[in-house]
């Protein structure tokens, strides 16, 4: 028989999701805090970001093909990837019906900077400041994969200025300040001690910031991993996979994945012009484009007689990369691709969709809880900090909100799962991670079904995965803080059951965005 642990009925009204219950929360706090400018900024600040998009750091060593990546997330070409000085600056990206971009220095008022496009992105109008003098740029653009995330480009953390270096690991890193940042995407080329110095870093002050763990690590420029081979991604799959079952790695972020960045923005920005020498090279004789590209220099030799002149064939490399002219004349000699077919098979083999499908199920669809966490996390620093008449009942609705917060247990459940100190098997801990939204918030996901399924297959597999880990929260074999996780895998199962069977139907979501009713998941307990 199936065991529930004090689920009630519900009246039918749905509660108010955890970004209403911040809201109403942070305004009261404004009211308390009137009298105290400070602790008020602070709080307005949280309330503006509570509707404002995920804001996301793209973070990594120099040449880890950031810029490249973040064009390729944004669908336009609009960081500049060269040496520019504007490299080595802190860069937002947000969202805006026209472009402007605003310069801030670290002295003096902020200037707008004409929005040119040149060779290599966007030509940022420093007025002769170096990148030390400049704090950050803000680029507002209407680029299409700006509508639901802020894109935060860092300079390299190993730049060989100390001070661009140090500044983008104190935006990141540096404690007891506040941070704007929801989440962090890390590339790296291989793994390194550095790399897991810094992501051990940003997770430690996250922690102590309250706030929920939010990175996902990516083996950029993964068609290098291959030598450039046809191949090459399949080759840079095993090595993520390795990397994701690394024991240092696998605690400190959700997931690793192989991108070739370059792939994925030039797909995205496919010209005719390209596409008719590329489909010139793919009418030679197979040998011949073989031996062509065994080299770029052999590629590019201004000797060589071809229907496509060196210079153009230049720009390909530069463009494609060897991976990239390897693959696509091999998808062109397959069958006949117009440009926007040809730039949609370029883009799903470069590994861009599966990283934007992950920040989708991990962060868009979680984004009002993302932003309640930190709206209370906000509170709480305040309350503790400045502590007025009336502070005691705020700390003590920030207490609550924490511990009602299902969302927030699922995150860093999520995180959990990837130590050590969680004694499950392999196929329970996929089980888990699916569970808890890893491949997407829809109770058809969280259960593994096939899309479509019935309201009576989502209720049944909800049933089986409830029992499941009810009985492993009861074996005493297991040791406590893996008992712990049980015991909110099941609550989260509850959560599904009880969203099915109040409505008859598969509700879109549940969990961080779906409003659930009082009483419905209780508080997440202490380790027993």
């Amino acid at each position: 028989m199936t065991r529930t642990s004090g689920a009630t009925a519900t009246s039918g009204i749905p509660a108010p999701s955890g970004a209403d219950e911040a809201r109403r929360l942070l305004l009261a706090a404004v009211d308390v805090y009137a009298a105290d400018p400070e602790a008020r900024a602070v709080l307005e600040h949280a309330l503006d970001r509570l509707d404002a998009p995920l804001q996301v750091a793209l973070a990594g060593k120099l040449k880890a093909g950031k810029s490249t990546l973040l064009n390729a997330l944004m669908g336009v070409e609009l960081a500049a990837s060269d040496h520019a000085e504007c490299t080595r600056v802190v860069t937002w990206y947000r969202f805006a019906d026209s472009a402007a971009v605003t310069v801030h220095p670290v002295l003096g008022e902020p200037w707008s900077s004409p929005p040119r496009r040149g060779t290599h992105g966007l030509e940022i109008d420093l007025r002769g400041r170096t990148a030390e003098e400049v704090d950050h740029v803000e680029v507002r653009w209407p680029a299409p994969g700006l509508r639901g995330l802020t894109l935060i480009d860092t300079p390299g953390l190993d730049s060989l200025s100390r001070d661009v270096s140090r500044r983008t690991s104190h935006f990141l890193t540096a404690e007891g300040e506040e941070s704007d940042v929801d989440a962090v995407v890390y590339l790296m080329r291989h793994l390194h001690a550095t790399d897991v110095r810094f992501l051990e870093s940003f997770q430690h002050v996250r922690s102590a910031r309250g706030a929920t763990p939010g990175t996902v690590a990516v083996l950029s420029r993964a068609d290098e991993v291959g030598v450039g081979r046809i191949d090459a991604m399949i080759s840079a799959g095993r090595v993520a996979e390795r990397y994701r079952a690394d024991a240092a790695l696998r605690p400190l972020c959700q997931t690793v994945l192989p991108v070739d960045g370059l792939l994925a923005q030039t797909g995205q920005t496919l010209r005719e012009d390209e596409l008719a020498d590329l489909r010139s090279l793919a009418a030679l004789d197979r040998s011949v484009t073989d031996g062509l590209l065994l080299s770029v220099d052999r590629f590019r030799r201004p000797s060589l007689s071809l229907p496509v002149a060196a210079p153009a064939r230049a720009q390909l490399l530069a463009r494609f990369g060897l991976f990239g002219v390897r693959l696509t004349l091999a998808l062109l000699r397959t069958k006949e691709l117009r440009a926007a077919a040809l730039s949609e098979e370029l883009v799903r083999r470069s590994g861009l969709a599966e990283l934007r499908r992950v920040l989708d199920a991990q962060l868009t669809e979680r984004r009002d809880h993302l932003r309640a966490s930190a709206a209370v996390a906000a509170l709480a620093r305040v309350v503790a900090d400045h502590p007025v008449p009336g502070s005691p009942e705020l700390a003590a609705e920030c207490e609550r909100l924490t511990l009602a917060a299902q969302g927030t247990h699922e995150l860093e459940l999520l995180a959990a799962l990837r130590a050590a100190d969680i004694d499950l098997s392999a196929a329970d801990v996929e089980a888990a991670e699916r569970l808890l939204g890893a491949s997407g918030l829809d109770p058809v996901d969280r259960l593994g079904l096939r899309p479509g399924a019935r309201t009576s297959d989502v209720e049944a597999a909800a049933v089986l995965a409830l029992t499941r880990w009810q009985d492993h929260a009861e074996d005493p074999l297991l040791n406590r803080d893996t008992r712990h996780a049980c015991r909110l895998l099941a609550r989260t199962c509850e959560a599904l059951l009880s969203g099915v069977r109040s409505t008859g139907a598969v509700p879109a979501a549940t969990g961080a965005n779906a409003p659930v009713a009082a009483g419905q998941v209780s508080a997440a307990p202490a380790p027993a």
